[in-house]
């Protein structure tokens, strides 16, 4: 598909009512219609031909994004996801076979929305076998009620999808969880919230005696490490390092330059040698 037709099916941020209203006025394709235009894509690449079996089936893609919902993924994206399908199936349609495009898009359209929702609906995947992705579309319309499977349920539900009785409690597991934000939601004014997200029972170690001490010990250490490593320079270098690094009114290489009757260039070589000396006595 061409890039025009792209930028056509895009849905403005916050248009999303404006679109569904502009995709529903788009004259429906009478089956004459339709064969006409199939045959033209097919064997003569009519761009134009192909865009508009495009828009007249945008609201048959608005009509199963609604289906979806409730994975509480935005109905805009699902749209979007959609629309990449109706294009593939707009592509691959053979008008010859005698069949209607809906018939034959519905397929792609919900591939493409399926897709969208495994690697969205959460952070932890939940469907990643065959046997998962199927019940992960199909186990919600198989609960005729709330709450957890009875013994009965769960073998016919293995029964009607063809997979076995514990990949549907696995599955059902992982759909009756929820995400929970690892430091509370941001809007949490209540106390009592915070200490319910799970950063609230991990023990607090960094005022602790002893990770204090070690912290303090491996300051004392670095110091010394550092110290040493300035005094083996010359004492060039170390005026050049100590302020070019340890001196609150840093010195350019120009000033340093003027002062040693070098060029700045020359500078610059004496303090990355200077450094590198440092980082190897440091790393000994």
């Amino acid at each position: 598909m061409n890039k025009s037709l792209e930028m056509q099916l895009a849905i403005p941020s916050g248009s999303l009512e404006t679109y569904i209203q502009s995709v529903s006025n788009i004259p429906m394709l009478t089956a004459e219609e339709e064969q006409t235009l199939a045959t033209r894509l097919q064997k003569y690449d009519d761009l134009d031909a192909a865009q508009r079996l495009v828009l007249a089936h945008l609201r048959f893609v608005v009509h199963v994004a609604r289906g979806y919902k409730g994975y509480g993924l935005p109905l805009a994206d699902l749209i979007q996801e959609g629309n990449v399908g109706l294009m593939k199936a707009v592509k691959r349609f053979d008008p010859t076979v005698g069949v209607r495009l809906v018939s034959f898009a519905v397929h792609w359209i919900r591939a493409e929305m399926h897709e969208y929702i495994l690697r969205n609906w959460r952070i932890v995947k939940v469907a990643t076998t065959k046997a998962q992705r199927k019940l992960f579309f199909n186990l919600r319309s198989a609960k005729k009620r709330l709450g957890w499977f009875t013994q009965e349920e769960v073998n016919a539900v293995a029964k009607d999808l063809g997979v076995k009785p514990e990949t549907v409690l696995e599955m059902e597991s992982r759909l009756s969880g929820h995400d929970a934000s690892f430091d509370g939601y941001a809007d949490d004014s209540d106390e009592d919230n915070f200490h319910a997200a799970p950063a609230a029972y991990l023990e607090d170690m960094s005022m602790e005696p002893a990770t204090l001490l070690e912290a303090d010990d491996l300051e004392d250490h670095n110091n010394i490490q550092l110290h040493d490593a300035i005094q083996s320079l010359d004492e060039r270098s170390q005026d050049i390092l100590a302020r070019r690094w340890l001196s609150d009114e840093k010195a350019t290489l120009q000033e340093l330059a003027d002062e040693y009757n070098v060029s700045a260039e020359r500078i610059r070589q004496l303090e990355k040698n200077a450094m590198n000396k440092v980082k190897k006595v440091i790393e000994a």
